[in-house]
């Protein structure tokens, strides 16, 4: 067994036709080679629910197995587990060399072929500040039955020397032919083709042990974050979907909410710069989706509206292919690599620190919203703040206390969701006429409805204050 380092990076195919003649590359010697990998699991897809991908890869008259586990990839950095072993065949040997029979038990019988990849790769070792990488462009295809993908991607793979040489490179690339970090395996891409593909990536839930160091878990929740929100945004650049565009922003909210948790152990500094990208990215993603969640009645006002998304789409799809953008998820996920500047306080255990935080957050929204009737608009807009950030903390901290609290758990977040949803649809009343005001669409306020939904949302406040932690 051997441990990688990579980072993926993706492009587009153009780019990758530019970057096939990048001047750098020219000078050194480089390999071609055609690769077509089997990829094999049990019909139900146990090894990849496992998180482990077994392949057999084939190049000319050599074939070499292949299985990974534990990739942690949710930034762009992949760091896992190998194991490797030629094969005189297309048939998986799984014996003990590999964990494979362990994991599946009787069900290693019922291993199948699943999908293919099929790429041309051109391989580089290219230095970089006292290291050395190597460099791996991959053009190709995903096959899986009668459906396929492209692949055109980047793989940077440490040799030796620090890690933040791999970064280095990737922003030498950048400052030429455009990249995006990469979050999706090969493996990944082909279980896709297996299913329905989505037209938007929701957050997976984040898997955390009450042994594990406050830091650890910081890393693991960020890097979730990052695969959250560039998940969505390559379904946004292959073409506008509002859902997607509304889980880049959740994605982006999400990660605010966990630099804002783990803060008093972060370089204030570091933490603002990159709040202040992130909250200048959430505000152009916001402009998009206030106008896609708004209604009009009319078909004048319509046909306005539809015009006023159409620029707003523009506009999102405009800074999303900017630098800008790609070059703060790039710093992000080297940040994280880097440890994120975490201290020794970070080595303290998460459970402690969470149920702080926690306890804390709720104290935060229960005073917060202790008047709600009388409450502004905007101190209430505050309150429904102060609840996302609540409830996307409980989400991330779930897993940390004991199977008892279970259903206090889903008590919990069902009394917060509810709050949430009387609050949201309080925030819509109240902002809908400026919104419209702003595409040139003057409309009167109908706030008929606000006493009701005032009442409801100050139940709602109540029934979560009464509710039992679940952290205590």
């Amino acid at each position: 067994m051997q441990a990688e380092i990579e980072l993926k990076l993706e492009l587009s195919a153009q780019a990758a036709e530019i970057f096939a003649q990048w001047p750098p590359l020219l000078t050194l010697d480089g390999e071609t080679a055609t690769l077509h990998a089997t990829y094999f699991d049990t019909p139900d897809h146990q090894l990849a629910h496992q998180g482990v991908s077994l392949r057999i890869r084939r190049s000319g008259r050599r074939r070499i197995q292949t299985v990974k586990a534990n990739g942690r990839g949710g930034a762009g950095l992949f760091a896992r587990d190998e194991w490797e072993r030629p094969v005189r065949g297309d048939t998986p040997v799984l014996d003990d060399g590999n964990p494979v029979a362990a994991l599946l038990g009787d069900a290693v019988a019922d291993v199948v072929p699943v999908f293919a990849v099929i790429v041309e790769r051109r391989t580089w070792l290219v230095p970089q500040d006292g290291a050395l990488i190597e460099l791996v462009l991959d053009r190709g295809v995903v096959r899986a039955g009668d459906r396929e993908e492209p692949i055109c991607e980047i793989e940077l793979e440490l040799k030796n020397g620090a890690p933040a040489a791999l970064f280095a490179l990737a922003r030498r690339i950048d400052a030429d032919v455009p990249v995006r970090t990469g979050v999706l395996s090969k493996s990944e891409r082909g279980y896709r083709l297996t299913k329905a593909l989505p037209k938007a990536h929701k957050a997976e839930p984040v898997r955390l042990d009450p042994d594990m160091t406050t830091g650890d878990a910081f890393g693991r929740i960020v890097a979730l974050c990052l695969r959250h929100y560039r998940l969505n945004e390559g379904l946004l650049l292959e073409g506008y979907v509002p859902a997607a565009l509304h889980q880049a922003r959740v994605a982006i909210r999400r990660l605010r909410t966990a630099l804002s948790l783990f803060g008093p152990l972060l370089r204030a500094e570091e933490v603002a710069g990159f709040q202040g990208e992130l909250r200048w990215l959430a505000h152009v993603l916001g402009e998009a989706r206030d106008l896609d969640v708004l209604s009009v009645d009319d078909a004048a006002g319509y046909a306005v509206l539809e015009a006023a998304r159409t620029q707003a789409h523009a506009r999102v799809l405009q800074w999303l292919g900017a630098a800008r953008v790609r070059m703060l998820m790039l710093d992000l996920t080297q940040w994280l690599a880097d440890g994120a500047g975490l201290g020794d306080e970070a080595a303290q255990p998460i459970a402690p620190f969470a149920a702080d935080r926690l306890r804390k957050r709720r104290k935060r929204v229960a005073k917060g919203g202790k008047h709600m009737k009388r409450l502004s608009d905007e101190a209430r807009h505050a309150v429904r703040k102060d609840a996302k950030k609540l409830r996307y903390a409980s989400e991330y901290f779930g897993d940390l206390f004991p199977a008892k609290t279970a259903r206090r758990y889903k008590r919990f977040i069902g009394k917060l969701e509810a709050m949430q949803d009387r609050l949201g649809k309080l925030n819509d009343l109240v902002t809908a006429p400026a919104t419209l005001a702003r595409i040139g669409l003057a409309r009167e306020a109908d706030m008929a409805d606000k006493p009701k939904l005032l009442r409801a949302a100050a139940k709602a406040h109540g029934k979560l204050v009464e509710a039992q932690p679940f952290w205590s």
